[in-house]
């Protein structure tokens, strides 16, 4: 599937999600306006920039998920987006973990509802949807609907919190 002439957003470009995603869309050619907390931090985008295509294709953008209003120009001209962004820490209470994560999902979402062109947006989960379930990870083993983290098990954790499907 080729992407030629088509504009996507990718929310939180620099995350290990993200990156993956950014250099699956330059091989296909899209153009990606990446949104990052500072594009000149080489720390956190060099890896983007040594991208194959990115010189051409690839636009990086500061954006603050907690912002209302910064996603606007990024998403303006896009067929369509992926938002990967979310702050993650460990032993957190909800005002600081899902909260600000709730709200920067729907800055994204009404910046990209402002936009005729937008024609889908694709939201990720956080990792910890999935990693807290008692599970032993191995080499071997596939990490899919089947995976998601037990209730249970991250009531008897000492993990802060941990999230569930719902």
């Amino acid at each position: 599937m080729s992407g030629q002439g088509k504009v996507v957003c990718v929310a939180g470009g620099s995350g290990y999600v993200a990156s993956w995603l950014v250099r699956l869309l330059l091989q296909r050619i899209y153009t990606i306006k990446a949104t990052v907390r500072d594009p000149n931090d080489l720390t956190k985008t060099k890896h983007l920039l040594a991208l194959e295509g990115a010189k051409e294709k690839l636009h990086l953008f500061q954006a603050n998920l907690h912002e209302e209003g910064p996603f606007d120009s990024v998403v303006d001209g896009c067929d369509g987006g992926f938002h990967t962004a979310s702050q993650f820490y460990l032993s957190v209470f909800q005002a600081q973990l899902i909260d600000p994560a709730l709200k920067g999902t729907m800055n994204v979402l009404r910046s990209c509802a402002k936009v005729p062109s937008f024609k889908r947006v694709i939201v990720t989960s956080s990792m910890t949807s999935v990693a807290f379930n008692g599970k032993p990870l191995a080499p071997d083993v596939l990490v899919d609907e089947s995976w998601f983290s037990d209730p249970v098990f991250c009531e008897k954790s000492s993990y802060g919190i941990c999230f569930q499907r719902r």
